[in-house]
């Protein structure tokens, strides 16, 4: 340990939750640097010096002496500023702040990021659950991007040891966020990682007002996010101290989303892909609707298989299902199946959106039966309309999940 006494303490910024345009601009006379790490922590003291210990050492090989790393603690019960403030002689790069009247690890977040002086800014858990050498990822994520998101659900990530109902709270989470703003939540595909990297320029100016754990939200939600990243890593089990998942966080963050929804200024994605992509997919899903109808009439017509509708409009449809994913896979969403060659990762596309249509599928032969059967409409006009209805759903859900639709690096 040095013998010069810890670090002042930073100052907390009273403004409000905006970044600043350049570094030059925050609270600091100093020359800014690459890369701004916040480390949002509440009664982590028993973690956080292995934590500092080795993204010190991962950053001083990678970009030494032009990064920082800043903690940002809630007046943690434990004392974590305080033992983090007496690690500041260890670690040059080091910078604390304790706040004690605001509470909450997104406003901490923005907090750190006011003060920091980096191009690039991040946020990592003080709990170790995120693993540090994935940083090095992202920083090289970063070079081609405006936000590069540590993933759970790519190809690389997961979870150690989460059990069925935390699985089944953090994927229904996302399905809803889909739901209430495909627009944000569909950009990535674990929109509730709490370790990013996004850059200065693109989140600077611009006021934030978030609720909750999930800082991603807000960052998506107002920044000008172009170019995405994501980088597969597996969510660790914390070895010190308390978990602090609790439902709480889960209804934050779905009261979030409608916030977001009713009052935010949404940005939304740029548009030129997008509407090629949905010419395209509405191409694509004529064509499925010309390969139904002509199965339908070779299986169940009375002058040809005359078998019967249900059987025959649920292998009509699965056949109409395989048309749609190959072109859609080739043509509407080509740039990105690119980036996802091999066969495992086609069938893994394959297989999300075949789940999903079949869904439709099963909402299509009830619609169908009750047009024909009980209101006594043309089969084939049944059949049209059946279709109408719930393409809706095929739309949304294929095109937030089988594919995300955007210009996400590998």
């Amino acid at each position: 340990m040095s013998a010069f006494p810890p670090s002042k303490l930073l100052a907390i910024p009273t403004s409000d939750l905006c970044v600043p345009e350049s570094p030059e601009s925050s609270a600091t006379l100093s020359e800014p640097l690459a890369f701004s790490l916040i480390i949002p922590t509440y009664n982590e003291a028993q973690n956080i010096s292995r934590i500092l210990q080795q993204l010190t050492h991962l950053l001083d090989q990678a970009i030494p002496l032009a990064y920082e790393l800043i903690v940002v603690d809630d007046d943690s019960p434990d004392q974590t500023w305080k033992v983090a403030q007496q690690l500041t002689p260890q670690y040059p790069q080091l910078r604390v702040m304790r706040r004690q009247t605001e509470r909450g690890l997104s406003t901490a977040v923005i907090r750190g990021w006011q003060v920091a002086r980096g191009k690039i800014l991040g946020v990592i858990d003080g709990d170790l659950q995120h693993p540090p050498e994935v940083l090095l990822q992202l920083l090289q994520a970063m070079q081609s991007a405006d936000l590069a998101v540590a993933s759970r659900h790519i190809e690389g990530g997961g979870v150690s040891e989460w059990s069925p109902v935390r699985r089944f709270l953090s994927r229904g989470a996302q399905v809803l966020g889909l739901l209430i703003l495909p627009s944000v939540v569909g950009r990535v595909s674990d929109p509730m990682s709490g370790y990013f990297l996004v850059r200065r320029s693109a989140i600077a100016g611009r006021i934030m007002n978030p609720l909750g754990y999930k800082i991603l939200l807000e960052v998506l939600g107002r920044g000008q996010i172009q170019q995405v990243a994501e980088v597969g890593y597996v969510f660790q089990e914390r070895k010190q101290g308390e978990s602090k998942v609790t439902w709480r966080q889960y209804l934050d963050y779905l009261l979030h989303l409608a916030k977001l929804r009713s009052g935010g200024r949404i940005t939304r994605l740029r548009q030129k892909y997008q509407l090629q992509r949905f010419l395209r997919f509405g191409l694509v899903g004529l064509s499925g609707v010309f390969v139904d109808m002509a199965m339908l009439y070779l299986l169940s017509d009375p002058t040809t298989l005359d078998w019967g509708l249900t059987r025959s409009k649920i292998l009509a449809s699965e056949v109409a299902v395989i048309n749609n994913f190959l072109w859609n896979d080739r043509w509407t969403f080509g740039d990105i199946s690119s980036r996802q060659s091999g066969w495992r990762k086609r069938l893994k596309r394959f297989l999300k959106f075949n789940a999903i249509c079949l869904v439709g599928i099963f909402l299509n032969v009830l619609l169908l039966n009750l047009l024909f059967n009980q209101l006594g409409l043309n089969r084939y006009l049944a059949n049209l309309m059946a279709i109408a209805l719930v393409t809706l759903w095929n739309f949304w859900l294929n095109l937030k999940l089988s594919w995300r639709v955007t210009d996400v690096e590998p």
